[in-house]
């Protein structure tokens, strides 16, 4: 296995994106971070209804 490209010698040159490449990444970036935090939001929400009225009456 020869692999050239992890070569020491040649310096790494950045990759430019294009303006519609970055937009699209926002845009992805966007809808990661409202699915997450829907996600927290629904495991909040099933935490009190699972809970109930056991959250408001402490045990005896």
């Amino acid at each position: 296995m020869n692999d050239d490209s992890a070569d020491p010698q040649q310096p790494e040159v950045p990759v430019q994106l294009t303006e519609q490449q970055l937009r699209a990444r926002r845009a992805r970036s966007i809808a990661i971070a409202l699915a997450l935090g829907a996600f927290v939001v629904l495991v909040f929400v099933v935490t009190l209804v699972r809970l109930g009225a056991r959250v408001a009456t402490p045990p005896i």
